[in-house]
């Protein structure tokens, strides 16, 4: 099975090699048999490419996807070719670009990969060796390049940190020292769970103010299409862009949101959608003297909030707009929000009247058995009962 459908794999050993590619029909694998079996392998296993068109031709292929999965694909192929081994003038290159595919071996992968190690972290050097497990499964089916994959190498081990999920009232600290359209985003990315670019390239054809939703679009997709997702936009939200249609400094633009800066290094953005925002969340952070926070770590806290709010995996799995509920699950788990408590609470409730009263001060029995933060005022504690999924709106009063 691959792909939710029935493949074919035709598979061909010869000179202490193996061949295999994957077909729709058995009659097609049976026939690139009997081919690979008359080929001259000797003649052309060691002149297909040298380990830089390969390279090339990938990036050439994941130009397709959003600038920083591209980005990250180019930066790995990048570290294998640059990974060295010695000090100072004896130091040579583990993998030269300009060798033969056929040269390309685990180990010259594994010790490059284990520079990254020592220099960056596991994490790092895991990443890069998932990218090159792509870039050469992309050049098996494409190239011909030789199998077995040899970036197929042992992962390193990880030290992993939670994903850092700000405080709401931190949240409410930052939004207060903004205005104008920089205010409206804010509100679009804490009540849609957005990815950065998605608000960057939403335009005014996407709000629909009629029936209150908005469609984002995003590349997030193993293929790297760009589709999209309607959302509900919930009354505050409209509310919010409502005004910014009245008020917006480009009339004429189709994008929501725009580069209103004409000096400096923003000079070349000016009139135009957004591409990057590097310094908008650090300063803001800085202004209002809380830990530094991005636009992404905003959809982390809508996540979190709305698991806290009891809402099931599903229903954040819309919001988030993820294809597979593991995927939604293993999200959660690394925000720390691993669905546990309930069975340690029932493990309490087990050893209920041995001695032991509950803290009235709530800790361990109250907290976070189901109750929730609500967005009414900015800071507030204020518990309330879960809501039903159907009726789950983010909001906060508007103050003045």
């Amino acid at each position: 099975m691959k792909d939710g459908r029935v493949r074919w794999k035709g598979r061909v050993q010869k000179l202490g090699q193996i061949r295999q590619k994957l077909f729709d029909t058995r009659a097609a694998a049976l026939e690139w048999e009997a081919e690979e079996r008359k080929t001259n392998w000797e003649a052309t296993t060691d002149t297909v490419c040298s380990l830089k068109n390969w390279a090339e031709k990938y990036l050439d292929h994941a130009a397709k996807y959003d600038r920083k999965t591209f980005n990250e694909k180019r930066q790995a192929l990048r570290k294998l070719f640059a990974a060295t081994t010695g000090k100072g003038k004896a130091a040579q290159l583990i993998v030269n670009p300009l060798s033969p595919v056929a040269s390309l071996t685990p180990g010259k992968v594994l010790a490059a990969l284990r520079v990254q190690f020592e220099t960056r972290s596991g994490n790092a050097a895991n990443k890069d060796r998932k990218n090159l497990v792509a870039a050469w499964n992309w050049g098996i089916k494409y190239l011909g390049l030789p199998t077995p994959n040899p970036c197929l190498v042992d992962r390193f081990p990880e030290k992993r940190h939670p994903r850092y999920v700000p405080a709401e009232e931190d949240f409410w600290k930052v939004f207060a020292q903004t205005q104008g359209q920089d205010r409206v985003m804010l509100l679009c990315y804490l009540h849609l769970g957005a990815r950065r670019s998605e608000i960057f390239r939403l335009c005014w054809e996407d709000v629909d103010f009629g029936n209150s939703r908005i469609r984002l679009y995003t590349k997030k997709r193993r293929d790297g299409s760009l589709e999209y997702d309607w959302l509900p936009m919930t009354g505050e939200l409209a509310e919010a862009l409502n005004w910014w249609w009245d008020n917006r400094t480009f009339k004429d633009s189709t994008y929501v949101f725009i580069c209103e800066q004409d000096g400096g290094f923003c000079r070349e953005q000016y009139g135009k959608p957004f591409k990057e925002r590097m310094q908008l969340m650090k300063r803001l952070c800085e202004r209002a003297k809380v830990k530094p926070f991005g636009f992404h770590a905003i959809r982390h806290l809508t996540a979190s909030i709305l698991y806290k709010m009891g809402q099931p995996v599903s229903v954040i799995q819309a919001i988030l707009r993820h294809k597979s509920p593991n995927t939604t699950a293993i999200y959660l788990r690394t925000l720390g929000l691993e669905e546990t408590r309930g069975a340690l609470e029932g493990l309490a409730a087990r050893f209920a009247g041995h001695g032991l009263e509950p803290d009235p001060a709530g800790n361990g029995s109250g907290n976070g058995c189901g109750k929730v933060l609500s967005f009414t005022a900015k800071g507030s504690t204020q518990e309330k009962t879960p809501i039903p999924s159907s009726q789950v709106v983010v909001r906060r009063k508007r103050t003045a």
